[in-house]
């Protein structure tokens, strides 16, 4: 036998009947039942399922690091033949970072920002290998050079928040790779990261695993990510592990209705525009789990034998098993239809003669740089530099591009909730910059914005009520206590929440709630625009179907229009009527969501496109690596801010910024490969 054929079939992990629970007063609430599973040496077994249903607890158990609540209550967890629940602490502390690593979901708060990034590395390299002194910093540079961080020498003296969100992913890599493990745990790796920095660490993983024969645990709720990824798929729902198959029979054809029902929430270029299929109520809370099958009282196609009785795993293919009482093996009841899709609230074609709402001309927002004793201004922070752009009522504008690249300003300096430096903004003709805040006044209720987390932006210690109230009460709608809370009531039933939400916490909401929440409070002024920045970003894919659902049907009673800025382009080619992509504070390509995502003129547009994990195997496009990340908006290039990452740069390029070259009636982009305007 071969040596790949030993290291492939070679079992790194096995867990068998792993229960976790967590202590509640004097309860143990069950977090995770019984669950199994192996990984192999060289092959990534992917967990997926939506939040709550007990993925990271399982990781955390493995590596025994558990809260302080948690409780291992059974099992085995055996790595490299030894059952990790019974080693005494000192051996598992070898194990930890040496035999298996974690890289965690969030690097911004698991880096220690009290070290350097050299002092993180040294400790495991330290424990692990028994390194010290000068092997100690060669091997640091070679570990930060190998997943692709530029000038290693300088990183080393550097702290935590001095790195870009990428940067700290992948010190965050480096540090589980030191002590080279033979497993590596990756909890949602790339779950804060743009497109295009999720796409170079899902390769750097790749190719790391590749040469080294590491066997991997991936966590995720993506399943683009887990399409690139994956070996095997597990399905994880309410503490159980309910389907598993290798890649390709998982994505061909899965057979649990859960995992079905995950599938078709996504959206998809066959339904645009149409509704989404959702997955009503929420995975039960730990103190209400249902005694038969957990997905039961979810489940269209459940029937009475799924409330009473918990399934136990059958085979429907080789290697291919499925926790289900549904006995045709399709994940479907005999006599049982198939859920057909919901009628659609189609987004409309492009209405170019609907008189624009919003004109933002030339727009500017650059923020000094102070220095010294005198706090003297030395520069400027060019956040947004000359955006342009129009949005009429009923009208979708998605506005895409990299963290970092003026999305958010530009919604902010709409609003006037920041000054712009120079520029217009016109809402119905009328100019906003520069007005009082009582002029402004009237005018902000026609204006709303929806933030980016639900949980952040709702004031814990204000009821519901209060919080949808609040708005009303500062632009004196509303006066009479019986308007106002008949406004708040139906402002609630129109995001699908029921009244007596009025009276709760915000804590007390699931997240698609809190989001519906927010929601209600932009809706209860009834505004004519909505900027939602990032309204699905925190959401997995059932609850996100929910709020496009919503928005859509919002739009379509209401006419509202949407500026919608995010870097999700599934949603965006759901959604929007019209794309706009920024970098470096400026938009380098504009036109319908057909010109610019299905024919991408801009070398920066094609690169995020390629960058954007997709679930369908047959349709992964080849990644345009962009080197280095986004330069600082205190320096831009010159001449085209994208040229020192752009294969196709020319000496125009670095000389001067192109002007918009005209595609078509909606189509424009800035780029050198493209005729110039005349001067």
């Amino acid at each position: 036998m071969s040596q790949e054929v030993r290291v492939r079939e070679e079992v790194l992990l096995r867990v068998r009947d792993l229960s976790i629970a967590f202590a509640s007063g004097r309860s143990l609430l069950p977090a995770v039942a019984g669950i199994g599973f192996q990984v192999v040496a060289g092959e990534t077994l992917a967990l997926l399922g939506e939040s709550g249903c007990g993925k990271s607890a399982t990781a955390l158990a493995l590596l025994r690091l558990l809260p302080a609540a948690g409780r291992i209550l059974g099992g085995e967890v055996s790595f490299a033949g030894r059952d990790l629940l019974r080693l005494p602490e000192a051996e598992m502390r070898g194990v930890r970072g040496g035999g298996m690593a974690m890289i965690f979901q969030e690097p911004a708060t698991s880096l220690n920002p009290v070290l350097t990034v050299g002092r993180q590395l040294a400790e495991v390299l330290e424990r692990h290998l028994a390194l010290s002194g000068p092997l100690t910093r060669a091997r640091s540079l070679e570990l930060l050079t190998a997943v692709g961080i530029a000038d290693a020498e300088r990183r080393l003296g550097e702290y935590p928040f001095q790195l870009s969100g990428g940067m700290k992913q992948r010190v965050m890599i480096a540090i589980a790779l030191a002590g080279k493990p033979r497993l590596l745990i990756a909890d949602e790796p790339t779950t804060a990261l743009d497109v295009t920095i999720q796409a170079q660490v899902l390769e750097l993983l790749r190719r790391l695993q590749a040469e080294r024969a590491m066997g991997m645990l991936l966590i995720s709720h993506d399943l683009g990510v887990v399409a690139q990824m994956a070996t095997r798929v597990g399905v994880m729902y309410a503490g159980e592990i309910v389907e598993e198959a290798p890649r390709q029979a998982f994505f061909s054809s899965p057979r649990h209705p859960y995992t079905q029902k995950l599938f078709a929430a996504l959206p998809d270029l066959a339904r645009r525009g149409g509704r989404l299929e959702t997955i009503p109520g929420q995975v039960p809370p730990l103190s209400e789990m249902p005694g038969g099958c957990r997905f039961a009282a979810r489940c269209a196609q459940a029937w009475e034998l799924c409330r009473q009785e918990a399934p136990q795993w059958r085979q429907v293919a080789v290697g291919h098993r499925v926790r289900c009482h549904l006995n045709d093996g399709q994940g479907q009841r005999p006599g049982v239809v198939a859920s057909v899709v919901a009628a659609a609230v189609t987004v409309d074609t492009l209405r170019s003669s609907a008189p624009a709402l919003l004109v933002v001309q030339d727009l500017r927002v650059h923020f000094p740089i102070r220095r010294g004793v005198l706090q003297r201004t030395v520069g400027y922070v060019r956040a947004v530099d000359g955006v342009s752009l129009e949005l009429a009522r009923g009208q979708t504008l998605a506005l895409v591009g990299e963290s970092g690249c003026g999305k958010t300003t530009v919604g902010k300096a709409i609003l006037q909730l920041l000054a712009a430096s120079s520029g217009s903004v016109q809402w119905q003709g009328e100019e906003l910059g520069g007005q009082s805040r009582r002029a402004l006044r009237p005018l902000r209720r026609r204006m709303q914005m929806i933030f980016q987390d639900p949980f952040a932006s709702l004031n814990p210690r204000l009821a519901v009520g209060e919080i949808i109230g609040e708005g009303l009460r500062a632009l004196g709608m509303r006066a009479q206590r019986q308007e106002h809370a008949a406004a708040i009531a139906a402002v609630l039933q129109q995001v699908g929440l029921d009244q007596v939400a009025a009276a709760r916490y915000p804590h007390e909401f699931s997240g698609g709630q809190r989001q519906r929440i927010a929601i209600a409070r932009a809706l209860a002024v009834q505004p004519d625009l909505v900027i939602c920045d990032e309204p699905t970003s925190a959401l997995d894919v059932s609850v996100q179907a929910q709020i496009l659902n919503l928005l859509a049907t919002l739009q379509a009673d209401l006419g509202l229009a949407y500026l919608f800025i995010t870097h999700n382009f599934a949603v965006v080619d759901h959604l929007a009527h019209l794309v706009a992509v920024m970098y470096l504070g400026r938009i380098v390509e504009r036109g319908t969501v057909d010109e610019v995502l299905r024919s991408p003129q801009h070398p920066y547009t094609r690169a995020l496109l390629s960058a954007v994990p997709g679930p369908r195997l047959d349709l992964q496009p080849e990644f345009i690596r962009l080197p280095g990340e986004i330069p600082s908006p205190a320096t831009p290039p010159m001449g085209c801010h994208f040229h020192p990452r752009c294969r196709q740069a020319s000496v125009a390029c670095r000389e001067r910024y192109p002007e918009a070259s005209t595609l078509s009636r909606t189509h424009s982009v800035h780029c050198h490969l493209y005729p110039q305007p005349p001067a």
